[in-house]
């Protein structure tokens, strides 16, 4: 039972990585896009899209990194998913520009960095 408690963490925490990227890739890719090509605007970089895919990666984020934390008890994991965590959770809250997509995409790096070491701490 244990193990398999344990294979069902580090896949979220493999899931947590994948969203971050996604994330972090979706923010790039549409403001190179929007810049550069002046395409994209209406769809890629919809609110909708953005909150829903941000507020499911905090979940998933909080509740995985705070497993790994009760696990092996090491609070690196947490600082790093705590700063990353409030960096997102601050770009739901401003208006959708550049400066969201700072907070986002500075939260999510940090927030995957949490993640890996999560999977480093369990091993």
């Amino acid at each position: 039972m244990r193990a398999a408690l344990l294979s069902i963490r580090n896949r979220m925490d493999r899931v947590g990585i994948a969203l971050s990227g996604l994330c972090l890739i979706h923010c790039l890719a549409g403001l190179m896009l929007v810049a550069v090509l002046g395409i994209g605007g209406g769809w890629l970089l919809a609110p909708v899209i953005h909150r829903a895919g941000l507020a499911l990666a905090i979940g998933v984020g909080a509740v995985t990194i705070g497993l790994g934390v009760l696990r092996h008890g090491r609070l690196g994991p947490l600082v790093f998913a705590g700063f990353g965590l409030s960096l997102m959770a601050a770009g739901l809250v401003v208006e959708h520009g550049a400066g969201e997509a700072a907070l986002t995409i500075s939260g999510v790096v940090l927030l995957a960095a949490a993640h890996i070491l999560n999977l480093r701490h369990t091993h």
